[in-house]
């Protein structure tokens, strides 16, 4: 089973800028009803919509053109938007630059003169257990690494010829690239994952108990094909890998 482990993030006022997960939505209130079944505590209640878990944040987002990928809120992206339209193409929008990774998530760098921050702690887990970051698969392995370091990520672990790595930034978010055809499920670019050895099924359970919709019960992994890991997606798209490992 290949996987990784990710870092996790927390904010606090010493960060010279923010990372969060964007999350669309068919319907705000259908997103908060997923996330606050699931434990997650909303940190703020428009304007944007916050929730996490102590570790991540993830901002609900309504608007119609939102999509599924990360924002990095920065007092400037200017040189990096400059470095990364030689590897990528690079679009300008009203508060910063839109561009994304070639497993199509994705990557919104908003410039702000003021960076919000966040006191996550005192927030518990969430029912799906111990957070560890974005996952990819991406077609074009080395050049997803290309555009991750020049966002300011640096390799962690792995390599493009391993067919796997992990990065993180200052902020501690951790991502996950993967060659395809890595991973025999379901795979929604881009997904949170949770890794929860053997407290998995007990997971699992209580995920079932509170009637969220599971997208596949994976049993690839073990010799008996029991259900032991189990693979989410939220109402914007968004998935989640709730893995043993």
């Amino acid at each position: 089973m290949l996987t990784c482990s990710i870092v996790s993030f927390l904010t606090s006022n010493t960060n010279t800028m923010l990372s969060i997960i964007q999350t669309p939505t068919n319907k705000i209130e259908n997103s908060l009803d997923f996330y606050t079944k699931l434990d997650f505590k909303i940190i703020s209640k428009e304007n944007p919509v916050l929730l996490s878990d102590g570790h991540v944040i993830i901002e609900i987002n309504p608007d119609r053109f939102a999509r599924a990928g990360v924002k990095l809120i920065n007092s400037s992206w200017k040189s990096e938007a400059k470095a990364l339209e030689a590897i990528t193409t690079v679009v300008k929008i009203e508060n910063g630059y839109l561009l994304n990774d070639p497993s199509g998530a994705w990557i919104y760098l908003i410039e702000s003169e003021t960076i919000p921050s966040y006191d996550l702690t005192g927030i518990e887990k969430s029912v799906l257990g111990n957070y560890a970051g974005v996952s990819l698969e991406s077609i074009a392995i080395g050049k997803s690494l290309k555009i991750w370091e020049a966002l300011g990520f640096s390799k962690t672990m792995g390599s493009a010829e391993q067919g796997w790595i992990t990065m993180e930034n200052e902020n501690k978010m951790g991502v996950s690239i993967m060659k395809p055809n890595s991973c025999p499920h379901l795979f929604f670019n881009p997904s949170l994952t949770f890794f929860n050895g053997k407290n998995n099924p007990v997971i699992i359970e209580k995920i079932r108990s509170l009637n969220i919709p599971i997208a596949e019960e994976v049993t690839a992994f073990n010799k008996e094909g029991s259900v032991d890991n189990v693979i989410l997606r939220d109402p914007g798209g968004y998935g989640f890998f709730i893995f043993n490992d």
